[in-house]
């Protein structure tokens, strides 16, 4: 296979009725579960924790309730990084009621009616 690759040997072609299986599942998702986790943003720096989670493929539920009642502009400042990474990794992001917001990665979107 490596010596296909950098041309030292013929590619060799496919019959039709000849296949190859391709692994779709995500290698950062094992055994086909996606991971839901629950977060609470208290603080600016919790940013770097939700990020790394959402990277990793869960999908986040974020509590801001804290936040908001303790510094309204800290908690902007938090939002706006997070979609920055979600826009980043081509994720959706979404606020529910007013006191959470949802995260989720490439592989999911979130259905707003």
């Amino acid at each position: 296979m490596i010596l296909r690759l950098f041309g030292k040997e013929e590619p060799k072609t496919l019959a039709e009725d000849e296949f190859i299986e391709l692994d779709t599942t995500s290698p950062e998702v094992s055994g086909g579960k996606i991971p839901i986790k629950i977060e609470r943003l208290e603080d600016f720096s919790d940013t770097e924790r939700i990020q790394k989670l959402v990277r990793e493929g869960a999908i986040v539920f974020i509590k801001i309730k804290t936040l908001k009642e303790k510094d309204i502009s800290e908690l902007k400042r938090a939002i706006e990084k997070l979609r920055k990474t979600i826009i980043a990794i081509n994720g959706d992001i979404a606020g529910i009621e007013e006191d959470w917001i949802v995260l989720c990665p490439s592989f999911a979107h979130i259905v707003r009616e």
